[in-house]
C-alpha cells in the first residue's frame, strides 16, 4: 500500500504537470523538465517494486523522490532570487548568448526561452516547485517506511 501510495503520488504530480502544461498553457522551464524525470523514474520502480520483493528497490523509490524533491528545492531558490539557477534559462542575459541572426530570422524555429526564475503560477505563495519539494520529501518518507515494512 506505501508503494501505491508514493509511485501513485509521482504519478499524480507528473499528470499534474502535464495538465498545466497541454491544458493550461503554462510551458515548462528547463529546471520544471528536470524534475519530471526522477518521478518517471519513481513509477517505474514503484512498478517492479510491487512484483518483485525486498528493501532495495523502495531505497531506490525514496532516492528518486529525494532527487526531484531537491530538485524542487533548488528551483524555487532560483524563481526566489536566493541563489543563481542555470544562465541558459535565467535572467542574466546567458540565455540569448547561443541564438544566431539566422535563428532570430527563422520564424519556424522555436526560440522561446521558458525562464526559471519566473514564477508562472502560484498557490498560498508557493510554486509548483515549491509544492514538488515537499510532496516529494513525503513520498520519499513512503517509499521508506515501505522499505521499513520488507
Amino acid at each position: 500500500m506505501l508503494i501505491l501510495l508514493a509511485a501513485g503520488g509521482s504519478l499524480a504530480l507528473l499528470l499534474g504537470a502535464f495538465g498545466f502544461q497541454y491544458l493550461g498553457g503554462l510551458a515548462p522551464c528547463k529546471l520544471c523538465l528536470w524534475q519530471r524525470w526522477p518521478h518517471g523514474a519513481a513509477i517505474a520502480i514503484g512498478a517492479l517494486a510491487l512484483v518483485l520483493r525486498g528493501p532495495a528497490l523502495p531505497v531506490f523509490g525514496a532516492l528518486a523522490a529525494l532527487t526531484t524533491a531537491g530538485i524542487g528545492t533548488y528551483h524555487t531558490g532560483v524563481e526566489r532570487k536566493w541563489w543563481a539557477g542555470p544562465s541558459s534559462c535565467t535572467g542574466d542575459g546567458g540565455a540569448l548568448s547561443g541564438l544566431s541572426g539566422g535563428d532570430l530570422l527563422n520564424f519556424d524555429a522555436q526560440t522561446t526561452i521558458i525562464m526559471c526564475d519566473v514564477v508562472p503560477w502560484e498557490m498560498f505563495g508557493l510554486s509548483m516547485a515549491s509544492y514538488n519539494a515537499l510532496a516529494s520529501v513525503l513520498f520519499a518518507a513512503l517509499w521508506l517506511m515501505a522499505a521499513r515494512a520488507r
